[in-house]
């Protein structure tokens, strides 16, 4: 690990570098700032996680082209608010976390750390599920089969996560070269999908009018089912039922979606890696470009790819033979789905004492349109989504390994990373900065509540994939926490001082922050609304309003 004197050294000689280039014009600045990124490489490695693998596979078979807005319009959002975090953290230079309890709200500060905690903890398990689902069903299927070997998978990321954060600081190359290969399979599989959509386009696949007209937001989705869905429930026998039940469909993946672009435990990392970069307020504007560039170009072409492969190959394709068979064949979840649109038509009393044979009877006896809805909200697994890949390395071994091979990277990086994090959060809270020991400890928590989490609480019976669409409904729960402690702070004259916005830039840069405030209160009430009722709300309202509260009393005072 570098000496503090090293480090200085490295920050005046990069801070002489800006001043020249600043003083050479907008191009070298422009190349300067290229050179000297770091922190938004690091957020990328986070958020091209298999979080956001997952949910934008998910997004791209429920809505097609629709959603590629979604993912994109909620990274610009993430960024302005990483960016003012960014920006009170080089110009104060104190520790965010003692500075927000300090000058806005200790309400607010330890809802920080403690939502970026459960983020951590709830956000490892579908990392070791994601990482199983390789291994199990596209790497080694032939020799990782059963609840054993899925032990046997879950220790050995566990353990290998825990050996690379244990070493993390330490010199060496063994690390490095570690941290390179994860590079690499990351970027493996991104690669691919992006290779996916070239040859797609070459082979006049790809509707590239609609898949334009995707970026633009159409928040009617959230009201309404998307347009690849909506005739085939037109033509069922229940389409209030398939409307209620695709709509929350929708909302569970364009929250997931919207979660993993950037979640709370990622605003509790980068300002910390900055100041631990030695940065200052002469890295401020160096700060926000290396987040537009290197957070938001690698994920807009990585996400979007993803999804419009994913949309292309499953989004409203129908298997003509699977959806024909008689009722006694049907499993999985295609059968879930079949059962539950059945109860729909029963009381509570009738839906209990039907016998398995009188369910068949029933499902053999939906309408084909009603079989086509529920076919399309099959929850799709590794080895199904990995499919995706077919045009560009054809059907067989081939495509599953490198599937395999990608979202086995991004589940090992992620894992190390969230426990990082986690080792962040614990010294924070135990005011033991720079405790290795203390670092280390607190970087186990998320690598065994993840394993044993996923152990435990998910079954072989649902696709491991979609585990992380539920936990990244419950991290959009905690973003808006963050949205507004951060908010509060772009608004202390204790904490900036000097530093802080006036005239009309403190206004725009209030208006935007408001925004994705907005933004993200809509896509957490969602959730909470949807898992938990009024009495989530209540709660939720009731914790953001004390932290307002104190955040106000607190800039009055």
């Amino acid at each position: 690990m570098s000496s503090k004197k090293e480090v200085h050294g490295r920050v005046l000689a990069e801070r002489t570098q800006l001043e020249e280039a600043q003083a050479a014009g907008l191009g070298r600045t422009l190349a300067t700032y290229t050179r000297l990124s770091g922190p938004g490489w690091l957020q990328s490695a986070i958020t091209l996680g298999g979080g956001s693998l997952a949910g934008s596979l998910y997004l791209g078979v429920i809505g097609g082209y629709e959603f590629l807005w979604l993912q994109p319009l909620m990274m610009i959002l993430g960024i302005v608010m990483l960016s003012a975090i960014a920006y009170v953290t080089l110009s104060t230079g104190q520790r965010p976390f003692q500075a927000m309890n300090e000058h806005v709200s200790p309400v607010l500060g330890w809802g920080w750390l403690l939502a970026a905690m459960m983020a951590n903890l709830v956000w490892a398990m579908p990392q070791f599920s994601l990482g199983t689902a390789a291994l199990q069903q596209n790497l080694f299927p032939q020799y990782l089969s059963g609840d054993s070997a899925k032990i046997i998978c879950v220790v050995g990321l566990f353990l290998l996560a825990a050996v690379v954060v244990w070493f993390y600081d330490s010199p060496g190359w063994g690390v490095r070269i570690f941290e390179i290969s994860l590079k690499a399979m990351v970027g493996l599989v991104v690669l691919s999908f992006f290779g996916v959509v070239v040859a797609m386009s070459w082979k006049g696949e790809l509707d590239w009018a609609a898949i334009t007209k995707g970026f633009v937001p159409d928040l009617s989705l959230l009201w309404r089912p998307v347009t690849g869905l909506s005739g085939f429930i037109e033509e069922s026998n229940a389409p209030d039922y398939w409307t209620a039940t695709i709509l929350r469909a929708q909302r569970e993946r364009m929250i997931a979606a919207a979660a993993t672009a950037v979640g709370i435990n990622m605003t509790f990392l980068l300002p910390y890696s900055m100041l631990r970069k030695g940065w200052d307020r002469a890295f401020r504007g160096l700060a926000a470009f290396d987040l537009s560039t290197g957070l938001f170009i690698p994920f807009l072409l990585a996400t979007s790819c993803v999804v419009i492969a994913a949309a292309s190959q499953f989004h409203a394709e129908i298997n003509e033979k699977v959806i024909s068979q008689p009722a006694v064949e049907i499993t999985g979840s295609y059968r879930d789905n079949l059962e539950r649109r059945v109860k729909a038509d029963l009381s509570v009393d009738d839906s209990t004492s039907l016998s398995e044979s009188g369910m068949n009877e029933r499902i053999d006896a939906l309408s084909s349109a009603d079989r086509k809805l529920a076919y399309t909200l099959i929850k799709r697994d590794a080895f199904d989504l990995a499919n995706a890949l077919e045009n560009l390395f054809g059907k067989g071994g081939l495509t599953q390994k490198i599937f395999g091979i990608g979202v086995l990277g991004m589940a090992i990086s992620t894992i190390v990373i969230l426990m990082v994090i986690n080792g962040f959060c614990i010294c924070e809270m135990t005011h033991r900065e720079g405790d290795r020991v203390v670092q280390r400890l607190g970087a186990i928590l998320p690598g065994i509540v993840g394993g044993l989490g996923f152990l435990a609480l998910w079954g072989d019976e649902q696709a491991k994939f979609w585990l992380a669409v539920p936990t990244s409904n419950f991290g959009m729960v905690l973003l808006p926490i963050a949205y507004i402690a951060f908010f509060f702070m772009m608004n202390s004259p204790s904490l900036l001082g000097d530093a802080m916005p006036r005239g009309g830039v403190r206004i725009i840069v209030n208006v935007v922050m408001l925004v994705a405030i907005a933004a993200a209160s809509v896509g957490a009430g969602l959730s909470v609304w949807a898992n938990v009722g009024w009495i989530g709300v209540i709660l939720a309202a009731g914790f953001i309003v004390a932290g307002v509260l104190n955040a106000s009393l607190k800039s009055s005072a």
